[in-house]
């Protein structure tokens, strides 16, 4: 189990976040490289040359390393952190999640529409469930996701569920089991902790992502 309550998805490389302290596979944190002019860029696909600083995927650390200029420290340099570079990475990694999803509809491994969607769940093609966070509790209640952890993802809202799938809404989608299900359900996990707030109580709130459904159909 990773920080946040994610399950490890895979066996992979680990990586120290710079405000926790914690070490967590690099699936559950978000890298940054300094760019040539001194910036803190964020790098969701691992591939922008430099040395890496990993922060946890959550939107209260990001935050907190931008303000406390834990950046600077953890690259012994002078470097400038965007104050809205937590809402930077929301944006690009929910990018992410859309695109993936698109490339598994594309492939043929992902359905919308609530009766494509039951069809699936009902003969066993569904490996995940997704369910659109703006969409009614009613409708979303009829559908239960496959049994087992990382296999409801709801942390994607009407618009980006849609946008994958070329339509303007949609509430209800599946993933059929398969590498690409595996990559969106990681990213997913990451938006979540993003998408993440907390409450005056200092509970979490918000955001949930892939995950074991609790609701009965």
């Amino acid at each position: 189990m990773t920080r946040g309550g994610r399950e490890k998805l895979r066996d992979e490389p680990e990586r120290k976040c710079i405000v926790s302290g914690a070490v967590s596979p690099k699936a559950g944190l978000i890298r940054f490289v300094v760019s040539p002019d001194g910036q803190i860029v964020p790098d969701i696909l691992a591939r922008l040359p430099g040395r890496g600083i990993y922060v946890s995927a959550e939107r209260a650390a990001i935050e907190k390393a931008a303000r406390k200029g834990l950046f600077a420290r953890a690259a012994r340099a002078q470097v400038k952190a965007d104050p809205a570079l937590a809402d930077m990475v929301e944006a690009l990694v929910a990018r992410r999640v859309v695109d993936l999803l698109a490339l598994a509809r594309k492939a043929g491994g992902a359905v919308t529409g609530y009766e494509k969607v039951k069809d699936w769940l009902v003969s066993g093609r569904a490996a995940v469930l997704i369910q659109a966070e703006d969409g009614s509790e009613r409708g979303k209640t009829k559908l239960r996701a496959p049994e087992g952890e990382n296999r409801l993802i709801s942390c994607l809202n009407a618009g980006e569920i849609g946008l994958a799938f070329g339509r303007e809404r949609a509430i209800h989608a599946a993933l059929a089991a398969g590498g690409l299900a595996t990559r969106v359900v990681e990213e997913a996990a990451r938006l979540a902790g993003l998408r993440e707030s907390e409450d005056s109580s200092g509970q979490r709130d918000g955001g949930n992502s892939a995950g074991k459904d609790t609701k009965d159909a």
